[in-house]
């Protein structure tokens, strides 16, 4: 799977860009061959919203953009802020139920060499993955990186606000095993407001 990440900082209106993915643009994504499901999700105390679209192929995800970039020049008037646009290639993503509106999401920003990728996700896979599976609440994790950078964002969904910021301190306590392989960024504590999954 391919995936988009759009996102705005400093927005005006969250809730006003949670109805228009859902009326406006979710029906145009639904059209799009190769869609898969979008989701919205905000950090309300720092103004920052985001929207997730997966796709089937990179060709479909890249000939899905004239399409939507009528919509989200609509959208960044509603939402306000500084957009931007992202696109990633979903490495690992394991799920034991489906996220829902009003769980919690914590995303945290890596990087690392594109010559070490495949390397570095199966270290993920193998080692990271059994413990974010492991902790109480659990929802999903989604691993997406941009080859051509190496710049890639993990995601991962919790039952609620409490299991979430155990996970964030868990992350935080284990970042020592991936010391040389990966360079960790920012990250942000969200909550899920949409979710449509084809």
């Amino acid at each position: 799977m391919f995936t988009r990440v759009v996102q705005f900082a400093g927005t005006k209106d969250i809730d006003g860009g949670v109805v228009f993915v859902r009326d406006t643009v979710t029906p145009v994504l639904r059209q799009q061959s190769g869609f898969r499901g979008v989701t919205a999700s905000a950090d309300r105390s720092a103004g920052v919203f985001g929207v997730l679209t997966i796709w089937a192929t990179e060709a479909n995800r890249d000939a899905s953009e004239s399409a939507l970039l009528k919509v989200r020049e609509e959208g960044a008037k509603i939402i306000g802020g500084e957009m931007t646009v992202e696109v990633y290639e979903e490495m690992v993503l394991e799920i034991v139920g489906p996220p829902r509106e009003g769980a919690s999401l914590l995303i945290r920003r890596i990087s690392m060499d594109p010559a070490k990728i495949d390397e570095n996700v199966d270290f993920f896979r193998e080692t990271v993955l059994p413990q974010i599976k492991a902790s109480p609440g659990f929802v999903a994790v989604r691993n997406m990186i941009n080859r051509s950078t190496g710049d890639g964002v993990v995601g991962t969904v919790w039952a609620d606000a409490a299991s979430m910021d155990a996970a964030a301190e868990a992350a935080r306590q284990r970042q020592g095993q991936a010391a040389g392989r990966v360079s960790f960024g920012d990250q942000s504590k969200r909550e899920v407001l949409f979710v449509d999954l084809a």
